[in-house]
């Protein structure tokens, strides 16, 4: 297949295409840069200029392809309901060229967008309420109608591996700042997690045989405690592993507040059992305990 892959140098769609491609997919990649560009290019890929905004670039993108695997979000949290909107309107760019074929458009959202309490599967729904705007899977799946073969892959609070920039990396910051790594009361609030190569794929996976409509957890680990995390921080800081009260922490986490004290346990069950998914790289604990989470 050819496969169009937005955010196609990003930590977790840079390794979709090197998994694409290894699988012997042709793939073309969105880029924005020039650095980006000739990335994609060692890697075998071919090159699509444009981003997000440019939804003419996103059209002829998804025209050219077999199948759409939309990883690009603009991870700005000072701007997130804008860049919420801007992602539909990509989305339902993409969606509007596939309409009426059966070529697959999968969409990413996350499993820590879902309702807190208990364990959350693939039949969790997202809240209807306004206060969380990214509407990734809620726009893709509403375009079913129209003859889209939609779906979805939901990633974890945790997309692990080296390179990585996201949640563990900022905790880590905060860490070294402060000079003491802190979690929440008994710590017993729980992350999901997955090795960005295991996610990959899942993507591959799903272009390759998922169904329309449905929803896929890429979540190899379903509950990683939070204070695990920050012990292994302190471990390889050299510095205290402290609890801290809700409010206490609010002054060492900052913004950063309400995802450290985030409970997000997610099954993949289903999902391994529809796909036959099986993660095979390490844990979360594990991977941050090398040294590469900790250069500065």
């Amino acid at each position: 297949m050819r496969v169009f892959v937005t955010g196609a140098t990003g930590f977790v769609g840079s390794a979709v295409v090197k998994e694409l491609l290894a699988a012997g997919h042709k793939v073309t990649g969105l880029v924005r840069s020039d650095e980006g560009a000739k990335s994609l290019a060692a890697a075998g890929a071919e090159v699509h200029r444009g981003d997000l905004e440019d939804l003419e670039s996103l059209r002829r993108g998804a025209a050219a392809s077999d199948g759409v695997i939309h990883t690009a979000f603009i991870h700005d949290f000072s701007k997130f309901a804008a860049n919420c909107e801007i992602d539909k309107r990509a989305i339902e760019a993409l969606g509007a060229e596939l309409a009426g074929s059966k070529r697959p458009l999968i969409v990413t959202s996350g499993t820590g967008l879902l309702q807190a309490g208990g364990t959350v599967t693939e039949d969790t729904l997202p809240p209807a309420s306004t206060a969380i705007p990214r509407v990734s899977e809620q726009t893709a799946l509403a375009m079913l109608p129209q003859g889209v073969h939609a779906s979805v892959v939901r990633l974890p609070p945790s997309v692990h591996g080296e390179g990585d920039h996201g949640f563990v990396p900022r905790i880590i910051g905060f860490a070294r700042e402060k000079g003491e790594s802190v979690y929440i009361g008994d710590g017993n609030n729980h992350w999901s997690a997955v090795h960005r190569s295991d996610a990959a794929h899942l993507y591959r996976l799903v272009l390759e045989k998922g169904s329309a409509g449905a929803r896929y957890h890429a979540t190899a680990e379903e509950g990683v405690p939070f204070r695990d995390i920050a012990a292994v921080i302190g471990k390889r800081l050299n510095i205290p592993v402290v609890s801290k009260t809700l409010e206490e922490a609010s002054s060492h986490f900052g913004w950063f507040t309400h995802f450290a004290n985030m409970g997000n346990l997610a099954s993949s069950q289903r999902t391994r059992e529809q796909l036959g998914w099986q993660p095979k790289h390490i844990g979360l604990i594990a991977d941050v305990d090398h040294p590469y989470y900790f250069k500065t």
